[in-house]
């Protein structure tokens, strides 16, 4: 391990006031919860979601070629976030999403009206990292970094491998913890390895992967890019047996699209509609749930029918994990 300085967020318990059954992990980035917790029940009981995605722009500088969001919307003003804030009272974690989320210009202001209130995540392509990285210290909990691998993969599949790397190291060395996510399909596979490595080197907590979906630019992937459920489930094996032999140290969440997972996330676009993702047989893989500069997470809660999935895909229950 290096000597860096590592920025760490305490960890906040979820379910309300009756019950303090569900906690964030800050070393591997997810939640977890107490032995023997009946998740059937605790979707019931539980009054608001224990993790949101807040789309807080949709302008990006890469075109990836799996991306969903390709469609531009107007971003949010800091007023209407600061009302989707008040409005997302009760929820643990929010992810600060896009998009890119570092090209807003006040993205520092608003991951500093967050973070009071929530553990801060930030999914991005970590271009931007190197002028962002040490004013973003102590106002999110952990940059989430999407990379599938090496330098050929990643400029064909993604964008711009050595603008991702060098935002990869500001971060690290300004002491954000980082985890790194992978989009897995044919044309990805053989790259997924060189990223569990390059996890590994730069001391992440976790790489998550995920199936590519048919929606924006992933309609436009050939059908063999798509895996079958068993190739998914022995490529994980293959990750989790290298993990053994070679000591990397990240956990490992590998999500697949199985009933279980249908509709796990609230996905909040910037105009402030609310949505269930994914719907696998919506038109546009999502559904309709309210819109948070209107109503509470609890009244979107209240309607929202995947409350179980949303709680065993956030625990690890549903996907495959390798602590």
């Amino acid at each position: 391990m290096s000597d860096r300085p590592l920025i760490s967020i305490q960890p906040r318990t979820s379910m309300g006031a009756k019950h303090e059954a569900i906690f964030f992990n800050n070393h591997h980035h997810s939640f977890q919860s107490i032995q023997g917790l009946d998740i059937e029940k605790a979707a019931e009981g539980i009054t608001s979601p224990i993790s949101v995605i807040l789309q807080i722009t949709r302008k990006c500088n890469f075109d990836c070629s799996f991306c969903s969001e390709i469609f531009q919307m107007p971003d949010p003003s800091l007023d209407e976030l600061a009302l989707m804030k008040k409005n997302l009272q009760g929820v643990q974690r929010v992810f600060l999403s896009g998009g890119e989320p570092l090209l807003r210009k006040d993205l520092i202001e608003i991951a500093e009206m967050y973070s009071s209130d929530f553990i801060v995540g930030l999914p991005t392509n970590a271009t931007a990292g190197k002028a962002l990285a040490q004013k973003l210290v102590g106002k999110i909990a952990f940059v989430n970094i999407g990379l599938e691998g090496p330098r050929a993969i990643t400029n064909k599949e993604r964008g711009d491998y050595n603008m991702i790397i060098k935002g990869v190291r500001a971060f690290y060395e300004a002491g954000l913890p980082l985890s790194f996510s992978g989009v897995m399909y044919r044309s990805t596979l053989d790259g997924l390895p060189f990223l569990y490595q390059i996890a590994d080197i730069y001391e992440a907590g976790k790489i998550k992967l995920i199936m590519p979906i048919k929606k924006g630019n992933g309609l436009f992937l050939k059908e063999q890019e798509f895996l079958e459920q068993e190739e998914y489930e022995n490529l994980f094996h293959s990750l989790t047996d290298m993990r053994q032999q070679f000591g990397w140290t990240p956990s490992v969440r590998m999500t697949t699209w199985t009933p279980q997972n249908e509709g796990y996330s609230i996905l909040t676009y910037p105009n402030g509609e609310t949505y269930a993702w994914p719907v696998y047989d919506a038109e546009d893989k999502v559904m309709f749930l309210g819109n948070l500069k209107e109503e509470t997470i609890q009244e979107i809660w209240k309607k929202y029918p995947f409350k179980k999935n949303h709680l065993t895909k956030y625990l690890g229950k549903s996907i495959m994990v390798a602590e």
